[in-house]
């Protein structure tokens, strides 16, 4: 059985009261998952609500002919699996464990009730698939509008804004990037050292460090760059 500790650290459970906690606590299931594994099949019925609490794990869409669309990484204290509760329907897409997870499972039943009794829950779970929907109208639109160049820098961009939005923690590999943007390994290779030898990025194993924000907002089409948005908000409040 999970512990109300560990529920405290998940985002969408953070402001629940320790009744609320202790009382889902009781519902939910802790499961590893080893490197490699699949979690779920794309286009089955699926029953089960997920919580990522360590590991890390890939949403993916597979063709026919095997290529591979990777359409987000889960990190720590993400949710998925909620669309097949929600609707009934199958679910759209795989996903997989890239190293060994540890997950946290609720029912189907047991979701529901935890939407209808506690509305803290749900709302934060409405909030969160609202950043999902956007996030995704702004990936169809730069598979469609930009060249590889501009996807690429776009995603480094929302990558770094998840940290600090100068920083790329553990940074995927070029393989997992080309899947990500829809390219192949050796364009996506070609392009990070192009960006590096124009001294936009700086890389390592480790991390990434945009070092041009600027001008990576420029090659992701992002008009007016949000570095400028920012800068005359901050001078409106100066000013004010």
């Amino acid at each position: 059985m999970t512990t109300p500790s560990v529920l405290r650290n998940v985002p969408l459970f953070s402001q629940l009261r320790d009744s609320d906690l202790e009382r889902l606590a009781r519902d939910m299931r802790t499961r590893a998952y080893a490197k490699k594994s699949v979690i779920i099949s794309a286009h089955q019925p699926g029953d089960t609500f997920y919580i990522l609490l360590s590991g890390q794990v890939k949403v993916m869409l597979i063709g026919e002919d095997g290529r591979e669309v990777m359409l987000t990484l889960i990190k720590s204290g993400d949710f998925f699996g909620e669309m097949s509760l929600v609707d009934d329907g199958p679910s759209p897409a795989t996903v997989i464990a890239m190293e060994d997870s540890q997950l946290l499972l609720l029912h189907r039943d047991d979701f529901r009730r935890c939407l209808s009794e506690l509305p803290g829950v749900a709302f934060g779970l409405l909030r969160a698939l609202c950043t999902r929907l956007r996030d995704a109208d702004s990936k169809i639109g730069g598979l469609i509008l930009l060249d590889v160049p501009g996807r690429v820098a776009r995603l480094f961009l929302r990558l770094a804004d998840e940290s600090d939005g100068a920083h790329v923690p553990k940074p995927p590999t070029h393989q997992v990037i080309a899947q990500m943007v829809g390219s192949s390994r050796e364009t996506v290779s070609r392009t990070i050292r192009q960006f590096a030898t124009q001294q936009l990025i700086e890389t390592s194993r480790q991390r990434i460090i945009i070092r041009d924000r600027r001008a990576l907002e420029r090659i992701a089409g992002l008009y007016p760059p949000l570095s400028e948005l920012y800068d005359r908000q901050h001078e409106r409040r100066r000013s004010a």
